[in-house]
């Protein structure tokens, strides 16, 4: 959601005090993704390519200095005994995953050309970044536009989540790091959650002094029930990995492994176990 017209000031405020408390709950050397914090620029960006990884279980990550803004969002189908799944892989690395009019808009046309596939029978949403799945809302290009432009932004958002709840085939969010606000609202938007142990989400609007506006104040209550999300969302609380499986928000956690994909790959045989069931349904 959005700060109301005339109250970017405190908007602003709101969000310092956000990065100071969110710190704080992380621990010691955490740091926030920049969307929520105002990145310092390095001397490149960097995003991630793919090669095959031995044996074919899970690809291997490569890295370039630029992000094209078509690369954004990687859309993968996979082939041989993996044919029928299909990766959407968050790529903004430079800004930590968060949602821009660029990914939403590159989000909305690849769920469209999916819900009509009848050759996909699996969809994995995950990161390409590592240590993050997705921040939410990108506020620094959000503080840029206008009041009669957030409130379309916002619901647009709102929109694509809608729209990936809504896909005829089982959906899997990998949860290989930090799912904040509007991240985790895309996560909940799917049938299944993994979740490494090292991640670390909430629905942390609260301290904004708005709610979440993708959708979250609905489908958390769904996922592990009412009055402890209403807890959550009123505490703006972190969980990691252990804890979200404690209370039912994620199915699976995981140790995170070295490659930093350890939810990807349990998602991977997670989606690899529904194929045959899901090929005689159709």
């Amino acid at each position: 959601m959005a700060a109301a017209p005339g109250a970017l000031g405190a908007w602003q405020a709101g969000r310092a005090r956000l990065v100071a408390a969110c710190c704080a709950r992380l621990g010691p050397g955490s740091r926030l993704p920049d969307s929520l914090m105002g990145r310092q620029v390095g001397p490149a960006m960097w995003a991630r390519g793919w090669a095959p990884a031995a044996g074919g279980a899970a690809p291997r990550r490569g890295y370039s200095s630029e992000v094209k803004t078509e690369d954004e969002l990687r859309v993968r189908y996979l082939e041989e005994e993996n044919r029928g799944i299909v990766v959407l892989g968050i790529n903004r690395a430079y800004a930590k995953n968060s949602f821009s009019k660029n990914l939403i808009k590159m989000l909305s046309k690849a769920v469209d050309a999916l819900k009509s596939d009848k050759k996909v029978r699996t969809i994995i949403v995950r990161s390409e970044v590592p240590g993050i799945f997705c921040a939410g809302a990108d506020l620094k290009e959000r503080v840029k536009m206008n009041s009669s432009e957030v409130g379309p932004f916002v619901s647009k958002i709102r929109a694509v989540i809608n729209e990936i709840a809504n896909l005829p085939v089982p959906t899997i969010a990998a949860i290989d790091g930090l799912a904040l606000g509007g991240g985790l609202e895309l996560a909940l938007a799917c049938d299944i959650r993994v979740a490494a142990s090292s991640a670390k989400m909430g629905l942390v609007e609260t301290k904004l002094a708005i709610i979440p506006g993708g959708g979250g104040t609905q489908r958390l209550p769904r996922a592990i029930g009412m009055s402890l999300a209403k807890e959550l969302i009123f505490s703006a609380r972190v969980l990691d990995g252990q804890e979200a499986k404690a209370v039912g928000l994620v199915s699976h956690v995981l140790e995170q492994n070295q490659e930093g994909d350890a939810a990807y790959r349990k998602a991977l045989d997670l989606a690899r176990e529904f194929l045959p069931q899901l090929t005689l349904l159709t």
